[in-house]
């Protein structure tokens, strides 16, 4: 297997994925603005679209890939009846799920947005349109599940394309929208449970030559699937520890009008990055390094973490360096038309400018966890997670009121540190990993790129900065031009140092 390789194409599909997204964003920004409509849709979307983060962008394979490995190391009847199983009791538990929560929707609105309770309107379409776009959550979940197989298999592809068909599902329902004169945040929300039915068509079609489900509901609870369910909770809150604070601030950030809208779009373009230095590196080489560990290799897996590690910050500082020298223009190029005006620019720059800081720790601690879950250990993670998610409420909670929704970026990315951090501590203290040489010779190489392509961009910027006036036509054209010149300055930089070449991350 190559890291470089697998994570490409992984890496490539999700792009695709996220272009579309922000053509979607896009659109809905030009319709919708940071409307009242726009803070329910997002709502309505950002519970189901939680879930999906959380079990489709490596969470899910987390608990599942160790476990599903150690039994196809011994037979591959035996790890189909494992996943069988454990398919089972997934669909009941969801379908339970959903259930309740369709019946209990005002309440759970109530938890994940109180302020909108202040106004009768928003509240009534907040509760309408989540129950409309809750069902996403069984069919993502079981979508997640067969992606997870084919994961194991070292198929990454067809996993990693399937998010593409929720954009466009959604571009079509805001262009059906407008042509009918129809609710826009209506289409959208019956346009999300149907991208999820679609993906979970699409992903069974290709596992079928892998594992071919049977449902039943003789359930069979073996020491196995019980260690398993086990192991899913606190994968589940540990890896997904991210977005859950992204939640939390959605929480808070709803007792001020706009915040939810700024958050989101905000939120939208760090998670780019997040999905290929961090998602793409800790899916791709969780499988090899689960089967690395049980195999005992130390200089495999030694090799592994490293390259990993390298290969996450290589993509995720120069990632940070780019968006808070750029927030603002970021922000006015992609989001800046129509109903989203200057006050909208100005607070998701704001916001996107202090997630920035964060951006580094979001996709590190999806690599160090792993070296936890390949180890069948979630439940360290998970204890530090709920520690890191206690610190962002105590940080946003009590300055809030104080400075307004922009604490929500900046106790994020607070929070996230800390929990790299304590992340390390563990992971030397077990002795889990150590740094090779290699990534010693290469940091400090690394680092001079950055230091490089920020200057060139910090240039760049200012040399075209009368092209990103509000109402400039061409803007995004020129943020396009200017990225590319500073990522090519970067890579060149970053061969002629040393800092990172791809031939050099092979794993034969």
């Amino acid at each position: 297997m190559n890291l470089i390789a697998s994570t490409s194409t992984f890496s490539f599909f999700t792009l695709i994925s996220r272009i579309l997204g922000y053509v979607r964003d896009i659109l809905i920004a030009i319709f919708l603005g940071t409307s009242i409509f726009a803070d329910v849709f997002f709502v309505a979307f950002r519970l189901p679209n939680t879930f999906r983060r959380l079990f489709a962008e490596g969470t899910f394979n987390a608990a599942f890939i160790p476990s599903y490995a150690g039994e196809l190391a011994q037979s591959k009847k035996k790890a189909n009846h494992f996943a069988s199983n454990v398919f089972n009791l997934l669909f009941l538990i969801l379908l339970f799920l959903v259930f309740i929560a369709e019946i209990f929707m005002p309440q759970l609105i109530y938890l994940i947005a109180p302020g909108f309770y202040s106004n009768p309107e928003k509240i009534s379409l907040a509760i309408d349109l989540s129950r409309i776009t809750f069902p996403f959550l069984l069919f993502i979940s079981l979508a997640s599940f067969f992606s997870a197989i084919l994961n194991s298999y070292n198929k990454f592809a067809v996993a990693a394309a399937a998010p593409i068909v929720l954009n466009l599902i959604l571009i079509g329902a805001l262009f059906f929208s407008k042509w009918l004169n129809l609710s826009n945040v209506h289409v959208l929300s019956y346009a999300i449970s149907l991208s999820g039915f679609l993906q979970l068509l699409i992903l069974f079609f290709f596992v079928r030559r892998n594992f071919t489900p049977f449902l039943s509901l003789k359930i069979i609870l073996d020491k196995k699937v019980k260690f398993f369910f086990n192991k899913l909770l606190p994968s589940i809150f540990s890896s997904g520890v991210t977005q859950i604070n992204i939640l939390v601030g959605t929480i808070i950030a709803s007792f001020q009008a706009g915040a939810v809208s700024y958050l989101y779009y905000a939120d939208r373009v760090y998670q780019i990055n997040l999905a290929i230095a961090g998602i793409a590196v800790g899916t791709v080489m969780l499988p090899q390094l689960s089967k690395y560990i049980k195999k005992q290799n130390v200089k495999k897996i030694t090799h592994l973490q490293n390259r990993a590690i390298e290969l996450c910050l290589f993509l995720s500082i120069p990632a940070a360096t780019g968006l808070f020298l750029a927030s603002n223009e970021i922000i006015t190029a992609l989001f800046g038309y129509g109903s989203f005006n200057d006050v909208s620019v100005e607070n998701t720059a704001l916001a996107l400018t202090f997630f920035a800081f964060g951006v580094p720790a979001f996709s590190i601690l999806k690599i160090f966890s792993n070296f936890f879950f390949a180890r069948d250990n979630t439940k360290l993670p998970f204890h530090l997670s709920i520690i890191s998610v206690a610190i962002n409420i105590l940080i946003s909670v009590s300055f809030f009121n104080k400075i307004g929704f922009i604490i929500i970026p900046i106790a994020t990315s607070i929070s996230s540190w800390i929990n790299v951090f304590m992340h390390y501590y563990f992971i030397r203290k077990r002795n889990f990993h150590s740094f090779d040489k290699t990534f010693i010779y290469k940091l400090p190489r690394m680092i001079l790129s950055v230091v490089v392509m920020g200057f060139i961009l910090y240039l760049l910027l200012g040399l075209f900065s009368d092209k990103f006036n509000y109402n400039e036509s061409w803007k995004s054209i020129y943020l396009f031009i200017i990225v590319t010149i500073s990522v090519i300055v970067y890579f060149l930089i970053s061969n002629f140092s040393g800092a990172f070449k791809f031939k050099e991350i092979k794993l034969n």
